[in-house]
């Protein structure tokens, strides 16, 4: 499987889609930007588009496109809190660095 998510984030997604009341899944993906060259993308999803593959992880539809899914096989999904302070982290086994504000990431 190209993605993985813990039991946090599955729950923390579903009420997301829950609260809004339509949508396919998550897209998971990464754009160029940041000081260390990639940063991803989360996004509720309506449509497949082409090039898009669906993973279902706990009930939950992770779709990411073919240019994405190559920086994000074998990345887990996480959703944490730290003190006041929550939201999703990703643990990615492709990522050689990330910079220091921890808001990009490179491979």
């Amino acid at each position: 499987m190209a993605v993985s998510m813990t039991a946090a984030a599955s729950e923390r997604v579903k009420a997301f889609l829950s609260n809004r009341g339509k949508g396919l899944g998550l897209r998971l993906g990464v754009k160029t930007t940041g000081c260390s060259g990639l940063a991803y993308v989360l996004e509720f999803v309506d449509e497949m588009t082409e090039g898009d593959e669906m993973f279902q992880v706990d009930d939950v539809n992770i779709i990411i496109d073919g240019k994405s899914l190559v920086y994000l096989d074998g990345t887990q999904l996480d959703f944490v809190k730290e003190g006041l302070n929550e939201g999703f982290k990703f643990t990615n086994p492709n990522a050689k660095g990330e910079c220091g504000c921890g808001e990009s990431f490179n491979v």
